[in-house]
């Protein structure tokens, strides 16, 4: 792909993500949407790859499927209130159909099953795209219209993505597809907290987003593609190793590291809320994701491959990628949790 295709295709999703974040009006949030549904798919199937091309048609038929639902609940809306403004979302069935568009969208259980293929279909660098940049327009409706949403619906929702982010995330063994499951188990706990308090939720996703980052960057330096690749990362970098170990438990939320921090505000108010039953569900189905964090984590630090000659040189191949946003994700992703107070303060 030419350097100027490509400028104007990330341009255009940018735009889009911009349109979708700051429109008023239902038609504008629509069309940025699909600015940047049409921007992301020639990125997706640049590879001339049978694999490519179906993951492409699969993200291309789910989110439009997605923004035809979001229309036609906005239709609804203005069909029985007078207004297309996004803040005035009223009718409870535009609302239930709303939440089931943007949960489309984003990615969530039950409408989760088209983002581990679409992932495994593309490259490591797409994957990212997909994974951080693609969540920010569906997140800012959500953020815009919290108070409007079918908190059923969210909550639902939100417990099944957990779960099936931690049960599917097990029997995978291609990183792009755990990524894809600690991606839809990260967006459930954020769906949970939705509905009572969106500063938490904006907090959730710029952790979610600054941990996710470095480890597809760590991923793409170190060019692993499956578990068993991890094994031969220390011959590249010891210290990559290292930091891959501290952001996959970061990932798992285990307390001295910064994912703690969004799983421990979002559990504290949903007690609070009275909502035991979803926190306790939430807080066991996140052990099923440490599980494969930390399974990865073992393979990472703790196995040694066997060394042929090929793994055993490989620290002769030098990384052809840059490290500077590795650099800068990689503090955020481990150590904010002493600054909690200053930035909930």
């Amino acid at each position: 792909m030419s350097p100027i295709t490509t400028s104007m295709l990330l341009s255009s999703l940018a735009t889009g993500t911009i349109i979708t974040a700051s429109s008023y009006h239902w038609l504008m949030a629509w069309i940025g949407l699909e600015m940047n549904t049409l921007a992301i798919i020639p990125i997706i199937s640049k590879q001339h790859h049978p694999r490519a091309t179906e993951a492409a048609t699969k993200y291309f038929l789910t989110q439009a499927a997605a923004s035809a639902t979001l229309l036609f609940s906005s239709t609804i809306n203005a069909w029985q209130t007078g207004t297309w403004d996004i803040t005035q979302l009223t009718n409870p069935m535009s609302a239930t159909l709303l939440t089931m568009a943007l949960a489309t969208k984003l990615g969530l259980a039950p409408m989760h099953f088209w983002l581990p293929e679409v992932l495994q279909g593309s490259t490591m660098k797409t994957a990212l795209i997909i994974t951080t940049w693609q969540k920010l327009a569906p997140m800012a409706l959500i953020f815009l219209t919290a108070n409007n949403l079918s908190t059923t619906v969210l909550l639902t929702t939100a417990m099944l993505s957990t779960l099936v982010g931690g049960w599917a995330g097990l029997n995978q063994t291609q990183t792009r597809k755990i990524m894809a499951y600690s991606s839809i188990a990260h967006l459930g706990w954020m769906a949970a907290i939705t509905p009572m308090l969106t500063n938490i939720l904006i907090l959730n996703l710029i952790i979610y987003l600054t941990m996710t980052t470095s480890m597809f960057y760590m991923l793409i330096v170190s060019k692993t593609k499956t578990i068993q690749d991890t094994t031969t990362i220390w011959t590249t970098s010891p210290t990559l190793t290292i930091m891959m170990m501290l952001t996959l438990l970061s990932l798992g939320g285990l307390p001295p590291l910064t994912g703690f921090m969004p799983k421990w505000l979002i559990l504290n108010e949903l007690t609070t809320q009275n909502l035991t039953a979803t926190a306790m569900t939430l807080a066991l189905s996140a052990l099923l994701s440490l599980f494969f964090y930390l399974r990865l984590t073992y393979t990472t630090t703790m196995t040694l491959s066997p060394n042929t000659t090929t793994t055993y040189h490989k620290w002769r191949f030098k990384p052809t990628s840059t490290t500077i946003p590795l650099t800068m994700a990689l503090p955020l992703a481990l150590m904010m949790l002493p600054m909690a107070p200053m930035i909930l303060g």
